[in-house]
């Protein structure tokens, strides 16, 4: 018995990282600028010969795209469906290609440059997502293309599309929910009111789309971030992820900047500090900070001991009611 090795047959392992670190109460991914078709990548790699594990191959590609060492990382998830890679860009060697995506957390003063390598805020690529100064001003023109994609449907259609958009966007009464900001995204997508979308398609992107849709990404990439945020959002209400974010020492208006950025909303300042303090999720140094442009501060540091005293050590977030959130 022979085994096939026709181009078909083959599957390649490309390894991609959404590196992740808030900055001046900013959340930044680390991509590669202008990687193909002018668009933005992701740190990403095949899985080579030489790679001991998925993780190190992972780490070895960040590390010789962008020179940045990795610390907190886990495997985010697995794609298998996308579409070709940019001219000049394919990773592997023809046949199918699976994408195992990894998230790593890491701590850094302020966003540097390294070579063709940037930190860009999540929000160039998901404006829709940040409600921190109220509506996103992009919300209203993206629903009504909705709209008319969704009338576009036949009767039955309609109606799912309808009631999906309507889901995915806390209309009628819905809450809004931070964490589909996947499910928005893949709506998007499929309504064409992304950049990505017409260039998978082999269609040229309207000026207004391109306008209103956030900065796009090569391949599926903008969708893995997409991932990123809808899992860190999750997360943070349940595990201590926030803490990997921080400096070791921090003040508790840091703490609640982190969970902002990473939320896309503004948070009540008296019940955030009360949650904190009733979960006993950090602990005073005796140190004060003076360079917050106010009075001093109190530094705090995280208790790692939350951890085993209970399951679910997070930060339940909730909005101001002035948000204006729908």
């Amino acid at each position: 018995m022979t085994v096939d090795e026709s181009p078909a047959s083959i599957i390649n392992i490309d390894l991609t990282a959404v590196v992740v670190m808030v900055a001046d109460g900013e959340p930044y991914v680390l991509v590669l600028r202008d990687s193909g078709g002018g668009f933005d990548a992701l740190p990403f790699g095949p899985l080579q010969k030489d790679h001991g594990t998925l993780q190190a191959g992972m780490r070895s590609w960040v590390e010789r795209r962008t020179q940045h060492r990795l610390g907190y990382i886990e495997q985010l998830y697995t794609f298998g469906d996308r579409p070709p890679w940019p001219k000049g860009l394919d990773a592997g060697t023809g046949g199918r290609t699976l994408s195992l995506a990894y998230l790593a957390l890491v701590q850094e003063a302020h966003p540097s440059f390294v070579g063709h390598a940037a930190w860009r805020s999540w929000y160039d690529y998901f404006p829709l997502e940040d409600w921190r100064e109220g509506t996103p001003a992009v919300r209203e023109p993206l629903l009504a293309h909705l709209e008319g994609w969704s009338a576009a449907a036949g009767p039955r259609g309609r109606t799912a599309r309808a009631e999906r958009i309507g889901l995915t966007f806390g209309l009628s009464e819905r809450a809004w929910d931070d964490e589909r900001a996947l499910e928005r995204y893949e709506l998007l997508y499929e309504a064409k009111l992304v950049p990505e979308a017409r260039s998978d398609a082999g269609e040229a992107t309207a000026a207004d789309i391109e306008a209103l849709a956030g900065r796009p990404m090569i391949q599926d990439h903008r969708r893995i971030v997409a991932t990123a945020i809808s899992r860190l959002r999750g997360k943070i209400k349940y595990r201590p992820v926030l803490f990997e974010l921080l400096p070791e020492k921090f003040t508790l208006l840091q703490l609640q900047r982190t969970a902002e950025a990473l939320s896309g909303m503004r948070l009540h300042k008296q019940n955030f500090r009360r949650l904190v303090e009733q979960q006993r999720l950090v602990e005073e140094t005796g140190e004060m900070a003076t360079d917050t442009g106010g009075r001093p501060a109190k530094l705090m540091r995280f208790r790692r001991e939350v951890t085993l005293e209970r399951p679910a050590p997070g930060v339940r977030v909730t909005a101001t009611r002035r948000a204006g959130y729908p």
